[in-house]
């Protein structure tokens, strides 16, 4: 009687967590669908930069991206800056795409809110993204907080916060917490600035430095299909 009892149970928590995992694989691939839907936007931002090392005003201007890395920052008053492909701004390029795993790590709360937490691994192993895990709003189907190793940029982290473009999954707020170690400044921004922004605070190893950019999205236009002459930029720019 007792063997029975032990592998019904045993049968019951298989079938559960089966069960559980096909539901953990269709709430990413719902999200991920949505947030890859916009294919393209126009957008009125604010960015700031925030380094140890380095104080950046607040850039003002008009942000362009297309599916799936395109990207151009038209300044107001000031060049176009085209950010690295390897400085990742849009969610779109911290999830990963094609065969995935799906891990359920369970439910949590932020700020309040109750999520869920997945944890993605690619099965391409020659993609940048290692793994990725993933704070999902699930009445909405939000990504709220992403956190991605990658191979070649290290972990970064995405807090984002919505409001007049969730049907979309289109952020009004984003935070990316990123190591800076090897990061450039685009040419756009830096030459703006001379040594009296710079201080002594950076490590001459380049370890340990860490940094932000924060984006406010003002308005959006959506898919649109934006031109790729947009994104190729003139003399002096980068």
């Amino acid at each position: 009687m007792m063997k029975r009892l032990v592998l019904l149970a045993g049968i019951f928590c298989l079938l559960a967590t089966s069960v559980w995992a096909i539901e953990a694989n269709e709430l990413f691939n719902t999200m991920r669908t949505k947030v890859l839907s916009v294919k393209d936007y126009t957008a009125d931002v604010k960015m700031k930069i925030d380094v140890t090392y380095m104080r950046i005003p607040q850039l003002k201007g008009t942000l362009y991206f297309k599916s799936p890395d395109k990207m151009r920052l038209e300044r107001h008053g000031g060049l176009s800056i085209f950010p690295k492909k390897n400085i990742n701004l849009t969610l779109s390029n911290l999830i990963p795409t094609g065969q995935v795993a799906v891990l359920d790590l369970g439910p949590t709360t932020r700020n309040g809110k109750k999520l869920r937490v997945l944890k993605v691994i690619p099965e391409d192993e020659q993609g940048n993204i290692v793994l990725t895990k993933i704070w999902i709003d699930e009445t909405n189907l939000l990504a709220v907080r992403t956190e991605t190793t990658t191979r070649n940029d290290g972990t970064v982290i995405m807090d984002l916060e919505f409001g007049n473009y969730i049907p979309f999954g289109l952020p009004d707020k984003v935070t990316i917490f990123m190591d800076v170690k090897d990061y450039k400044l685009p040419k756009g921004v830096a030459m703006d600035y001379n040594d009296d922004h710079i201080n002594d605070t950076k490590p001459k190893d380049g370890k340990g430095t860490k940094g932000t950019i924060q984006i406010q999205y003002l308005k959006y236009t959506i898919n649109t299909g934006l031109k790729d002459d947009i994104f190729k930029g003139k003399k002096g720019e980068e």
